[in-house]
């Protein structure tokens, strides 16, 4: 069925562009290699349940040196999970950041092990919005096993998921062996990935971390993330996520302060876009607001296309319409002109963009 909603979900499986930009998520879509976490179990460390922060961070390195020495040469049938591995590592990582917590950029730093909730709400385990196979998504991405959990590190006035990213709603809190169970069953049928979403994944790394412990199908990983986690969770996120699926936002800190109540939000998403080119593949979504072509979207595109390059695929989403509590600013009241759509795509491909989806 989706195969006649979405057609051009097959026929980006023919598009140059897309490959060429997302080479390691489309071997691993069609099985011709394996996803990184399932490379990240195969990397055996030393007993890690003794260790200080500072020492697993070290042994970490190591093994993340060791990680990028075998990717490429590793096939799914030779591979073999050892115990403990460095998924295992990073997952010990990511408990003792929660003791006091510095996963987003925020850095609360409250203990979310012993309950205690920073800006984004999260506590210990995933709460669950909902999850089934999405076909609204990119075509690469369709159908898109996608996991919506609640709660966020912003505050975007314009949410459309608000419900979701406000806590709105209750959810369901649900195990990793739950989560990861579904997922095995919908690659299985054919889902073509695990999107990682909300809200924000970037509050759940620990217990997301977990659920990739127990997959068992091989999947790419998608991180559908606005791109404000902090720099250690960066680190925990390099060999294991397949495709990076980012937010750009806004081009400067004065409208990402009043929209979503972000600070240093350039520097941090400018980082992050950066490590996860290195890290991944990437593909970024920039939703394009009424009244905000040159303050953020001319900004923005310049910056991905001197910096990341002219090749970077990038979403231009004009989809923007009024949500949440978008009427408290004048120029959110209203959807995107067709002059506005015009001009956001001349404006992408000025700064040099090639690899454009709208």
């Amino acid at each position: 069925m989706w195969k006649i909603i979405r057609p051009d979900a097959i026929e980006v499986l023919y598009d140059v562009k897309a490959r060429a930009s997302l080479s390691h998520y489309f071997s691993v879509m069609e099985n011709k290699r394996p996803a990184k976490f399932i490379v990240s179990k195969a990397i055996e460390v030393e007993k890690i349940e003794e260790l200080g922060l500072e020492d697993l961070w070290r042994v970490h390195e190591e093994k993340m040196k060791e990680f990028k020495e075998v990717e490429g040469t590793l096939s799914l049938t030779k591979l073999k999970e050892r115990s403990p591995n460095l998924l295992n590592l990073k997952v010990e990582i990511a408990k003792k950041l929660m003791e006091s917590c510095v996963l987003c950029e925020h850095r609360c730093k409250v203990n979310r092990m012993a309950g205690q909730r920073g800006v984004c709400k999260a506590g210990k385990e995933l709460v669950v919005s909902s999850m089934f196979d999405h076909y609204g998504e990119e075509a690469e991405l369709v159908p898109s096993f996608t996991v919506f959990t609640l709660g966020c590190s912003f505050k975007c006035l314009h949410c459309q998921n608000y419900s979701i990213s406000q806590w709105l709603e209750k959810g369901e809190e649900m195990s990793s062996e739950e989560v990861a169970k579904n997922v095995d069953q919908a690659r299985r049928n054919g889902s073509r990935n695990l999107n990682c979403v909300g809200g924000n994944p970037d509050q759940y790394l620990y217990s997301w971390l977990r659920v990739f412990l127990k997959l068992r199908e091989n999947i790419p990983i998608v991180w559908n993330s606005n791109a404000y986690y902090s720099y250690e969770q960066m680190l925990l996120l390099d060999g294991v996520i397949d495709l990076y699926l980012l937010d750009f936002k806004y081009g400067n800190d004065k409208c990402a302060y009043e929209i979503s109540g972000i600070k240093n939000y350039t520097n941090t998403v400018k980082r992050n876009h950066v490590m996860a080119k290195k890290s991944g593949d990437l593909l970024i979504r920039i939703l394009v607001l009424p009244g905000h072509l040159y303050c953020c979207l001319k900004t923005i595109v310049e910056w991905i296309s001197k910096n990341l390059g002219e090749n970077t695929r990038v979403n231009l989403m004009w989809q923007y319409y009024p949500a949440w509590k978008a009427f408290e600013r004048e120029e959110l009241r209203r959807r995107l002109t067709q002059e506005e759509m015009r001009e956001s795509l001349r404006i992408a491909k000025e700064a040099g963009l090639k690899n454009i989806i709208t």
